[in-house]
């Protein structure tokens, strides 16, 4: 099976370079990386110069969801990944992931575990997560399917399934809530799959509060049981909902002896 690698970059010169070694380490006989570059203007034309094997992309674009948009249509793979410059994958990834669709044909959309580092590489925290639970994607503030380890079947995209280039913050959680209410089918596979990296650019440390209201945007406009209910009622329900969620994945977070 062959698998594309997308990469949105903008001016991770300091980064994306483990982001390319850490797919070129796979050691995968079958891939492509696809680097969608926004005209970056530091050391990133530098570096991706330096491999031949990359299909980069040069051209303006409406922001990171559009990038990806752009790359998930490129790609030729059978799995197709979703690598942000500042992430990276870990060894036998691409393996585990291949093992895992060739054992589950039914399954659409594979997440992993990861690793959170620092700027500077330095592990601060191991995540596991949880098996797909919609109730939990759907009420809990916290997005439970890390998008740096997580893998799509070519036919989530060849059935026109996209970002939303309207999020610029939660593009991922609405992507996935969107699937996820289509039918397409999630699976959790126990390794850890990635590294995803905390600095002080990243969108997650510099909007945090404007990637929660984008995802209750998101739900609100995917979740047709909240269009019917009054005002008042709402924030009564939606906040024992959350709280209900939070609960949920903190049992079966104990149960499968997960780290927080």
């Amino acid at each position: 099976m062959k698998i594309s690698v997308v990469t949105p970059s903008f001016n991770q010169g300091k980064y994306i370079l483990e982001a390319i070694e850490s797919v070129n380490v796979q050691n995968y006989c079958s891939f492509e990386h696809i680097i969608q570059d926004n005209c970056s203007v530091d050391a990133t034309r530098h570096i991706i110069k330096q491999y031949s094997h990359l299909w980069v992309a040069t051209e303006e674009d409406e922001g990171q969801s559009d990038a990806l948009n752009r790359g998930f249509k490129k790609a030729t793979g059978d799995i197709i990944g979703w690598l942000n410059a500042d992430d990276k994958y870990l060894p036998g990834c691409f393996k585990a992931v291949v093992n895992f669709f060739i054992k589950n044909p039914q399954c659409d959309v594979l997440y992993g575990d990861y690793r959170i580092i620092d700027n500077k590489s330095k592990l601060i925290k191991l995540r596991k997560e949880i098996p797909f639970d919609l109730f939990i994607l759907k009420y809990l503030h916290v997005l439970c399917i890390p998008s740096t380890a997580t893998f799509f079947r070519r036919r989530i995209f060849e059935e026109g399934n996209f970002l939303d280039k309207r999020y610029h913050y939660a593009m991922d959680y609405e992507f996935f809530l969107r699937l996820a209410l289509k039918g397409y089918c999630f699976a959790h596979i126990p390794a850890f799959l990635a590294d995803f990296r905390v600095h002080d650019a990243s969108k997650s440390s510099q909007f945090e509060i404007v990637q929660r209201q984008e995802r209750e945007q998101a739900l609100l406009e995917l979740d047709k049981s909240w269009h019917d209910l009054r005002s008042p009622w709402k924030p009564f329900i939606r906040g024992s909902l959350l709280f209900a969620a939070r609960f949920k994945r903190t049992i079966l977070k104990l149960i499968g002896s997960c780290y927080f």
